[in-house]
């Protein structure tokens, strides 16, 4: 049997909305990402460090691209997801108070039995994201 390649980490990750200019509003705007791709209506990719965070339009992604060029097979998903973006205790306390400031209430903040520290908001989509220390999974 071959043995598989190590993984060397994850590119990308995706969530979907259906309002992709409050998706943008939420982390162009106030988490201040940068958008490296915007292709209305379909998705609105932003930097994440050495990620990318892709946001797709669930009623887009659900068709095959039509591009013979980028045949990008149909994905996507319904409902709320989740992503964790990396976070010393500092930085997870003043994204505390950039959500605060703004009007974006928090789901949870507590620490692991690990002692890492989490922090919980809701994007205007109602996915999940977390801000954590690197010392929940390393």
């Amino acid at each position: 049997m071959t043995c598989p390649p190590q993984i060397g980490g994850v590119l990308e990750a995706a969530l979907y909305a259906e309002d992709l200019a409050a998706a943008e509003s939420f982390y162009g705007g106030l988490m201040g990402m940068k958008v490296v791709l915007r292709l209305l209506p379909r998705h609105v990719f932003f930097r994440a460090g050495q990620t990318v965070l892709l946001v797709f339009n669930p009623c887009e992604t659900a068709r095959p691209s039509g591009n013979p060029d980028l045949p990008v097979p149909a994905h996507g998903a319904r409902g709320p997801g989740h992503v964790c973006f990396a976070a010393t205790r500092d930085e997870i306390a003043a994204w505390r108070q950039v959500f605060r400031d703004a009007g974006v209430a928090l789901d949870a903040e507590f620490d692991w039995p690990n002692g890492a520290r989490s922090l919980y908001v809701r994007d205007p989509a109602g996915n999940s994201v977390e801000f954590a220390e690197r010392r929940l999974w390393f």
